[in-house]
């Protein structure tokens, strides 16, 4: 607004245009584009409510943005800025943001100008602005801002940081936010517990938990004591990187000083011994809980639920669904998740059916997780038809469909031959611009080689390799099995030979692939020395490894080779199954036929 017009706002206080105004904004009938309001009308009621804040507010809420110039604008923000509380300002800062009516930058600069124009000392306005910015995500234009607060010789107010610092944190840029907390060292902006929680949140993601928990010492001597907060985060930090001992240690240390562990706490702990299988550790948790006058919430027996269902103790996970109904706590979307997702891997699919009906009579509403719990359950026992009905349920609700969800999808196409829909779903997936990984070509390499098109399969290999997805053991094993189930022995050796020259470790599957494929072909002496090679890569025979070269044996009536075979597994602790015994039942059989 020019200095001019400013002069003509001020004059306008009892001119026609000002009573104008006054009058439609107390009729409380202003449309929401009022053509009579010109710019000089506006100008001047915002002056005459610049005390009256809340008035304002209303005054702008019946105001389409777009009917106001920037400087109107930017006047409105500077005198709700005004009020005790933020909430006014950075809700008409984040209307300003999403209509778009200038660069970030630019408004800036013309809240500092009406801030002068006002002769609003506070400069609480630029950090709304800031603070609004990190709300809509757009932290970049909120730190040129900073800097900008900077060259003005003004210091951000320390939640301006927080609320930055938090957004570089959610968008996984802890490079930023380390520059901005070297920063806000510089200009010594004291940092409040807010701050350090932060920091220490964005080292335990980083996994480095040891400086996490000196950064609590660091707090410590700042002069800030660490608050449940502080603790919680480390805790969990150390808990999701697998390292229940470090957690237990923080936890201690948390009693040690006085501070009373909170729910999350408990459920941070009794979540990650689920994680590791501990159960009877996580349950022994839940009662120390109790005893300590916390109730457990669904968060908790989600956990312990989980845990049984990845165990396979279904039952147990479900006495613990019945026991968080029986405490007045409604199961979860995620209780739900947990055990069907158990049901489908035990191949009940019956009993998911009517869990499914059940969660859904609830009222509970499919997520992605739910959704490609159920497009894998129903892939992996055959079910096309409901797959693919799934999917097309999950875009119907707006929810889009994953690396996961297609992969499953690939897998049921592939496990019924239909593999030029496969193809044609794989190449639909480029098409949308879904970055297939390296389990989603394994799905499609898997179902080439058991459909028996390997060369196919090496091409899809050749695919991974421009799009730059490195193969895995998991790719080589299926190519293996693949050459080995044509007889092609040779070309899964090379195949071998090629996975160790990309550095990628064979495992037991590897080796017994290939051993089964040199004995079921009578080449003993290469299936030998296959076993051999496992040896020094430091695997040890297995069940399958000694069953396939006593199959072998036997095919070329080398029983006695057979029998030492069989007295060595069982010397190294190896129990033979049924297919041990008919191999040697076979071979006896020949030697007694005439």
């Amino acid at each position: 607004m020019s200095r001019a017009v400013l002069g003509f706002a001020y004059k306008a206080r009892n001119s026609s245009h000002s009573v104008q105004a006054r009058s439609l904004f107390h009729d409380s009938r202003l449309p929401q584009n009022q053509p009579s309001l010109s710019p000089h009308s506006i100008s001047s009621t915002l002056l005459e409510l610049q005390n009256k804040p809340e008035l304002l507010s209303k005054f702008i809420e019946q105001i389409e943005l777009n009917g106001l110039d920037l400087n109107s604008i930017c006047m409105a923000v500077v005198v709700l800025s005004r009020c005790t509380s933020p909430k006014l300002a950075l809700q008409l800062v984040r209307r300003v943001i999403n209509a778009r009516l200038g660069t970030e930058p630019e408004i800036f600069g013309k809240l500092a100008q009406a801030r002068g124009w006002l002769c609003v000392e506070s400069s609480i306005v630029l950090d709304y602005w800031i603070r609004g910015l990190c709300f809509s995500n757009k932290v970049e234009d909120a730190l040129k801002c900073f800097y900008a607060m900077k060259g003005m010789g003004i210091k951000p107010k320390v939640e301006t940081c927080n609320d930055m610092l938090s957004t570089f944190l959610k968008q996984h840029r802890g490079d930023m936010a380390w520059v901005l907390y070297a920063e806000m060292f510089r200009w010594r902006i004291s940092c409040n517990s807010h701050t350090f929680n932060i920091m220490i949140n964005l080292l335990c993601m980083q996994g480095k938990l040891k400086k996490a928990l000196e950064f609590v010492g660091f707090m410590e001597m700042s002069g800030i004591r660490p608050n449940v907060v502080s603790y919680n985060t480390l805790i969990h930090g150390y808990c999701s990187r697998g390292k229940i001992g470090g957690a237990q240690r923080v936890f201690s240390i948390m009693k040690a000083k006085g501070m009373d562990p909170d729910c999350y706490t408990y459920n941070s702990l009794i979540n990650g011994l689920c994680k590791e299988g501990r159960l009877d550790e996580a349950v022994n948790l839940i009662d120390r809980m109790v005893e300590s006058g916390l109730v457990p919430n669904a968060v908790t027996y989600n956990a312990v639920i989980a845990g049984y269902c990845n165990k396979g103790d279904l039952s147990l996970g479900f006495k613990y669904r019945d026991e968080m109904v029986k405490n007045d706590i409604s199961p979860t979307l995620s209780t739900y998740n947990a055990l069907i997702h158990a049901l489908f891997m035990e191949g009940r699919d019956a009993d998911a059916d009517c869990l499914i009906s059940e969660m859904r009579e609830k009222g509970l509403v499919p997520d992605a997780i739910t959704f490609n719990i159920l497009i894998n359950g129903y892939s992996q026992c055959g079910n096309v038809k409901k797959a693919f009905e799934l999917h097309d349920e999950m875009l119907v609700n707006a929810i889009q469909p994953t690396r996961v969800t297609y992969t499953s999808l690939i897998y049921v196409l592939s496990k019924w031959k239909r593999m030029k829909e496969a193809d044609d779903l794989f190449e639909k997936i480029l098409r949308k611009g879904i970055s297939p990984d390296a389990v989603m070509f394994n799905a499609l390499i898997n179902g080439h080689c058991a459909n028996g098109n390997v060369g196919r399969a090496l091409s899809i290999l050749k695919d991974m390799d421009s799009k730059r997805i490195p193969p895995d053991e998991i790719t080589y094993n299926t190519l293996i099995q693949g050459r080995c189930r044509e007889g092609k022995v040779e070309e899964a050796r090379k195949l071998l030979d090629e996975m160790i020259g990309r550095g990628i470790k064979p495992d037991y599957i590897t080796y017994n692939t290939l051993i089964s494929g040199y004995s079921k072909r009578g080449d003993l002496k290469d299936a030998f020395d296959v076993r051999d090679e496992m040896l020094d890569f430091g695997f040890n025979p297995t069940l399958l490894t000694y069953n396939a070269l006593i199959s072998g044996l036997c095919k070329k009536q080398k029983g006695d080779v057979a029998e030492a075979l069989l007295k060595e597994m069982v010397s190294k602790g190896i129990t033979p199954n049924d297919s041990t015994y008919i191999s040697l039942i076979e071979e006896i059989g020949k030697i007694d036929s005439p």
